[in-house]
């Protein structure tokens, strides 16, 4: 019989896999690194994969605020759609609007103009409007050119769609955020 020493055996990374809860099996993995195949020069792909990198990140700051925004603002509407006395409805929107100030102020005035702008794009994914059709329905129309003209001098639009059939932008942003769906929303075996 062998005498095993302290440096006869390895850690390494494992993961459970199977289809069946009684039939999983541990098996090792490790998480290698991106491959990138092009056709650009280096510098090209290095100016691409900052850009992706650049977006990805946007994404995994902002994506929890518009999941909750895009919950909060559909509560609303759904709020909204028994009540058709004018007073009542704008009562509501302000009771609510204190509760969405209270929640997301602070952490929103800490976001750059770029997660601004993929924050809008994320709250259009969750509730189908774009965030002027939303200020408009809760802000009014003088407010909401406002904005949009406040928006405008950064760069951004409130108008701004989410469609990942035309923009690459946008099917980029789907990517990310089914990523952020599987590893933590969706994920049965997170705690």
């Amino acid at each position: 019989m062998k005498d095993w020493g302290p440096n006869d055996s390895l850690k390494i990374s494992a993961i459970w896999y199977g289809t069946k809860y009684d039939d999983f099996k541990m098996m090792p993995y490790t998480l290698e690194e991106d491959i990138w195949l092009s056709n650009m020069s280096l510098h090209q792909l290095a100016k691409v994969k900052a850009e992706n990198a650049r977006l990805r990140n946007a994404v995994y700051v902002t994506y929890p605020f518009a999941r909750e925004a895009g919950t909060l603002l559909n509560d609303i509407n759904k709020l909204l759609e028994k009540v058709d006395n004018r007073r009542a409805r704008k009562a509501i929107i302000k009771s609510k609007e204190k509760e969405i100030k209270e929640k997301f102020a602070d952490k929103v005035k800490d976001l750059s103009v770029y997660q601004g702008e993929i924050l809008m794009k994320l709250i259009n994914r969750q509730t189908g409007n774009n965030c002027f059709e939303i200020l408009k329905e809760y802000k009014g129309s003088f407010n909401t050119r406002m904005y949009q003209t406040a928006a405008w001098v950064y760069g951004g639009n409130l108008k701004a769609d989410y469609d990942i059939k035309n923009d690459k932008r946008d099917r980029q942003i789907e990517i990310f955020v089914r990523e952020i769906d599987g590893n933590w929303y969706n994920n049965p075996f997170r705690r």
